[in-house]
């Protein structure tokens, strides 16, 4: 009887999983909603002669902190559950993040974008945990579709809406955080506390006796593949531009004309995914791995900026891949009891990527006097990568590739 009520309450979950997909973008919308506001910032705060520099570091702050809290925040959730945390930690996202709209320090500003990553990295740590939590492998995956496909719109729709913000106040753009207390609504009313065989994550937390060993082995290798390709991720949202100019684009607006249509190629990735729902976890990080690989190899060596943009188009196809191959492999590792904390440590690997890549680039291009350089250096990298993963599912046994699929 209860696996058929459990079968019933999947089937009725759409309201659960709009809400997950719709808070698991809230992080990903305090970096995308701010670019279009940094020149307005900077301006406000002309009589600082450190703004140039801290208005940028001030948008991608709350990624350092992610990355920092995020072990933390997964301890916390298989400790005390997961409903009443997300649900707190979307209150306060809106609260910090509207918060700079009330300010005129920059300083006070920067501490605030350092307060919304802590709260960010408990919603990307749980709705993560979530997905697992409340869906099957199958469920999941085509939640993660929808998470794939349905993110570029709503960047396009956030970059608009920021763009009009910041067109009326230097922080205008802060009210747009205002978007978390709906979701906080819609958490408080449709999402709710999951239990295994009728027992809650925190109720097996309290008996240690009968929790089973946390699996430090398939964690270590869950956060390195995710540092590695989290690192290739950012490799062009970051230096692309620098990339272009190497073969004669020089003009922002000229480059985002190029550009518009080759990053849809993310959505396809998406979908790539979802096909490849019955082939191994390492076959499909190796996919990933290749095409992003190759993606960036191709940028590396092309003569103009046509050739650039046919590496781009392989590129975000491999980029629209990664999250979700990434997410559904820790999910299919990581059991019931160390779901939270293992997808603490999954959230701060990408975000240290995010925060090492431009590092490694930096590096690269030095040694190599180019960009294009260091885009080949990363591309092959990738499909090293790649080729270690592809051998890798060939030594998988039958048996947990049907178990995975």
């Amino acid at each position: 009887m209860r696996s058929i009520i459990d079968s019933m309450r999947k089937l009725t979950m759409v309201p659960q999983g709009i809400t997950i997909v719709t808070a698991a973008f809230l992080p990903i919308f305090a970096i995308v909603s701010m670019f279009p506001a940094v020149p307005s910032i900077i301006d406000h705060f002309s009589a600082d002669p450190d703004a140039r520099w801290k208005v940028p570091l001030m948008v991608s702050a709350p990624g350092l902190t992610i990355a920092l809290i995020a072990p933390f925040a997964g301890f916390f959730v298989d400790k005390f559950g997961r409903r009443p945390l997300l649900i707190w930690a979307t209150f306060f996202y809106g609260i910090f993040g509207t918060a700079p709209f009330f300010l005129d320090s920059l300083n006070a500003v920067f501490a605030s974008r350092l307060l919304l990553g802590v709260a960010e990295a408990a919603i990307l740590t749980i709705v993560n945990t979530l997905l697992g939590d409340y869906w099957d492998d199958q469920g999941r995956r085509n939640w993660l579709l929808l998470q794939g496909m349905a993110g570029p719109l709503m960047a396009s729709g956030v970059i608009l809406l920021s763009g009009a913000a910041s067109g009326i106040r230097w922080n205008g753009i802060f009210l747009v955080y205002l978007v978390a207390f709906p979701i906080f609504i819609a958490m408080i009313a449709f999402l709710f506390e999951p239990k295994k065989d009728g027992v809650t994550v925190k109720e097996i937390v309290a008996k240690p006796e009968e929790a089973t060993p946390f699996p430090w082995a398939n964690v270590a290798l869950i956060g390195g593949v995710t540092l590695l390709a989290s690192a290739l991720y950012y490799v062009f949202i970051i230096n692309g531009g620098l990339a272009f100019r190497e073969v004669g684009v020089q003009d922002g607006a000229r480059l985002g004309k190029l550009t518009a249509i080759p990053s849809l190629f993310v959505v396809l990735g998406s979908v790539i995914f979802r096909l490849m729902s019955g082939r191994s976890n390492a076959t499909q990080i190796g996919t990933l791995f290749l095409l992003v690989g190759i993606g960036l190899t191709g940028i590396g060596l092309a003569v103009d900026y046509r050739w650039m943009i046919a590496g781009l188009v392989i590129q975000q196809t491999g980029v629209g891949m990664a999250v979700p191959v990434l997410i559904a492999w820790a999910s299919s590792k990581l059991t019931f009891e160390h779901r939270g904390r293992g997808m603490g440590i999954w959230t701060a690997c990408f975000f240290f990527g995010q925060f090492s890549s431009p590092w490694f680039v930096h590096k690269l291009n030095d040694g190599f006097g180019t960009m294009q350089g260091a885009f080949l250096a990363m591309g092959i990298i990738g499909i090293v990568a790649a080729l270690v993963a592809f051998v890798a599912s060939r030594r998988t046994p039958p048996a947990l590739v049907a178990a995975t699929a």
